[in-house]
């Protein structure tokens, strides 16, 4: 008998819900979660008070403020944390676009646990850390392959800093030719990452930002018009923040070589073209990757993340410093290269990290790395034809043709055929413990939902998201007051957003609250 076959549905779903206060709110005077033995007296004669040895300047005035906790109490508020959260080992996560959210293997997390890695400490001598230094000299070598690049540099803690990294490097390239103070302008564009133009302005320079033409490319006439004698860079992703790859990105980069500038190809979404394209055939000096996206690390609700920051020779005197070499007998820490822009973040790179993209590139094989962007363009083009079957939503630009990993989606028509809104509908669909995104600001793209399903996910996952999305827009049609409510089996809640721009609002931790509310003084 042939089973029944079933059409994919929301699942019940309905999240732990707890009146949890922050751990500061819970200590209790007196309680301990460890107990240290005393201090042996023998020992004590001998080796004195270690405080007392430390400079006047660094020592306390008075112990920190810690919670004081039994560990019972310690282990039931963050069981009942994680109780109120949702993420890629919980739910479909596909909704987190951009960011390229994908299974995390659980045995690299436990290669990353061992003593053998846990127990080194940066500041050991060389020779006694050899096993790491391969492993970052190895990985820095299939990123080399696997980008076309000359050089490559573990170094950055996150993509961000990679991009950093990077325009800092170009920076002391116009330097080393005596036109950096002319060259203050940095070009990218409006659907790039907005760390692009981020780490451009902390960098010190002017931003130009292009916006696409009808078909969503980046303008070829707006960069001819932009480039000029003042053109540090150009900083753009491809594919663009909205799946689209730009096909005329060798006519982008001739431009402005031909300036005199350089190019710096952001590729922290590399999923879908990994063993496919590589930034040395386009042209490009520089790029990086997001070791915590593409090679599926952990990114670890903002950090620790892991950047690769990958140059041509041209470039590869300013890397920071140490760089990891190989002499063909043993690794070494290279602190010699007077061009070096410094260091960029302490010691050598969140290792962790590195241990883990390393271990899953070995696992893979060059074959195996082409076929994970090849099942995550199929993935995202099986989720696209699925997505825009449901009433009210677009995919805008590139109208009939595929998309690369993931889409910039719209749900203009319903919001002006029903009243709801992209962010009431991101906050119905935590009711059935899942999530999307909408996009970086500003939105250009009205109404948004950016997904990206990754090669992580089966048909199946796919089907079921879709499921929820159908049913949500079918709920905005028929009963709105659902959504405008929403959420009912979520700890997700509304959020008042005005204090966003009001920095005397903002505490970012638990004493700057209590200052900002006068519930404490200012120490």
């Amino acid at each position: 008998m042939k089973p029944i076959a079933k059409k994919p549905s929301p699942r019940r779903f309905h999240q732990a819900r707890w009146d949890e206060p922050v751990i500061f709110e819970l200590s209790q005077t007196g309680q301990r979660g460890v107990l240290l033995p005393p201090v042996e007296a023998e020992i004590e004669k001998q080796v004195g008070n270690p405080a007392q040895k430390l400079p006047e300047a660094l020592r306390r005035k008075k112990p920190p403020a810690l919670p004081e906790m039994s560990q019972n109490q310690v282990l039931r508020h963050y069981v009942r944390v994680s109780q109120e959260t949702l993420g890629v080992d919980l739910n479909i996560d596909i909704g987190q676009g951009t960011c390229t959210m994908k299974y995390n293997p659980k045995i690299n997390d436990q290669l990353a646990s061992t003593p053998k890695l846990t127990e080194l400490h940066p500041l050991q001598d060389e020779v006694t850390v050899q096993g790491i230094l391969e492993i970052i000299y190895r990985l820095e070598g299939m990123l080399k392959e696997i980008s076309g690049m000359d050089r490559v540099s573990l170094q950055p803690g996150a993509g961000s800093a990679a991009i950093y990294t990077n325009i800092c490097m170009i920076r002391a390239y116009h330097a080393s030719r005596g036109d950096a103070q002319q060259r203050d302008e940095v070009i990218t564009t409006i659907f790039s990452h907005p760390s692009n133009a981020a780490a451009a302005k902390v960098a010190g320079y002017k931003v130009i930002t292009l916006y696409p033409d009808p078909d969503g490319y980046p303008d070829l006439e707006a960069l001819k018009a932009a480039v000029s004698d003042r053109t540090a860079a150009l900083l753009i992703t491809n594919p663009e923040d909205t799946g689209i790859f730009n096909p005329h990105i060798q006519e982008f980069v001739d431009v402005v070589h031909q300036a005199g500038g350089l190019c710096f190809y952001d590729q922290a979404n590399a999923n879908g073209i990994l063993g496919i394209t590589r930034a040395r055939e386009a042209g490009f000096d520089a790029c990086h990757f997001n070791l915590h996206k593409t090679f599926s690390t952990p990114h670890g609700c903002g950090g620790p993340g892991a950047g690769a920051s990958c140059v041509t020779d041209a470039l590869a005197p300013f890397l920071p410093v140490p760089t990891v070499e190989f002499d063909g007998q043993k690794y070494s820490l290279n602190y010699n290269r007077p061009q070096s822009i410094g260091k960029v973040r302490p010691f050598y790179g969140v290792t962790p990290n590195i241990l883990r993209a390393y271990a899953w590139i070995m696992s893979l094989g060059a074959d195996g790395l082409r076929e994970v962007s090849e099942v995550a363009v199929l993935n995202n083009n099986y989720l696209l034809k699925k997505v825009l079957e449901i009433r009210g939503v677009s995919a805008p630009y590139a109208k009939g043709k595929h998309r690369i990993e993931q889409v910039r989606y719209s749900w203009e028509k319903l919001t002006a055929e029903t009243g709801i809104h992209s962010e009431e509908m991101a906050v119905r669909i935590a009711d059935f413990g899942m999530h999307f995104w909408t996009s970086h600001h500003p939105f250009v793209v009205p109404e948004p939902m950016t997904l990206e399903p990754t090669e992580a996910y089966s048909k199946a996952d796919l089907d079921e998201y879709v499921a929820v999305l159908r049913q949500m827009a079918e709920e905005a049609y028929t009963n709105p007051e659902i959504i405008k409510t929403a959420p009912h089996n979520s700890t997700v809640h509304h959020t008042h957003h005005d204090p966003f721009d009001d920095p005397d609002e903002w505490a970012v931790t638990w004493r700057a609250y209590l200052r900002k509310t006068g519930q404490t003084k200012r120490e």
